[in-house]
């Protein structure tokens, strides 16, 4: 990390509908962009063919989720279509602590309990270029029930209005175009003059020394 930046990483907020192109976008943008990790979420939901336990998603059962919200042990939670997810609050502040940015993947309703308590997260959100075209990723992508993606649709409308509440919206319509508008977002935000190390700039220039 650049001397002159913040030693605390940054929270990077990104939802979409599902089928949007979510998750392979955090998934390229964590492998390409250097010193950003993915916070791994807790669910109750049953993993697909492909994914590993404590690397796509803890899967845990819902009485241990439930034991985890008495401790407070979720920076954010939420049930999104009958499934419980959440956000491990140790996980997430010691990457951070460690000058790592970190990156949630996470739904609306998690973004915006988020939002209440930190605001100055980077909250960016992702749209399909259609609703049609919405509607073909869900259909193309074969893992759910025709009563699983009417009711995803169904969810996607509502949860859409919500794109307000973010600082950026990103359209994919070409992947690897969105993907650079995520990485340009991600670096910029690296930048701020609010992320800055004044400390390390006072002593490095005001106080340096004149002579030749």
């Amino acid at each position: 990390m650049n001397e002159g930046m913040s030693k605390h990483g940054q929270l990077f907020i990104v939802s979409a509908p599902s089928g949007a192109g979510k998750t392979s976008l955090c998934q390229r943008v964590v492998a390409e962009v250097p010193n950003l990790k993915n916070s791994v979420s807790f669910t109750t939901r049953q993993s697909r063919k492909g994914e590993i336990d404590g690397k796509d998603y803890f899967f845990i059962d819902k009485p241990q989720f439930r034991e985890m919200i008495e401790n407070n042990e979720f920076l954010e939670y939420a049930e999104v279509h009958g499934n419980l997810y959440g956000t491990s609050r140790n996980q997430t502040m010691s990457l951070q602590k460690q000058g790592h940015d970190v990156l949630l993947d996470i739904d609306p309703q998690g973004a915006m309990q988020l939002k209440k308590k930190y605001k100055e997260g980077v909250y960016i959100y992702i749209l399909p270029p259609s609703f049609e075209i919405l509607k073909e990723r869900l259909v193309e992508r074969n893992s759910d029930s025709t009563e699983e993606i009417s009711r995803r649709l169904k969810k996607a409308r509502e949860e859409i209005w919500s794109y307000r509440e973010y600082y950026y919206l990103i359209i994919n319509d070409q992947f690897e175009q969105a993907l650079e508008y995520l990485k340009a977002i991600i670096l910029a935000e690296r930048i701020k003059m609010r992320r800055m190390n004044f400390s390390w700039i006072e002593e490095t220039f005001i106080k340096a020394k004149e002579g030749v």
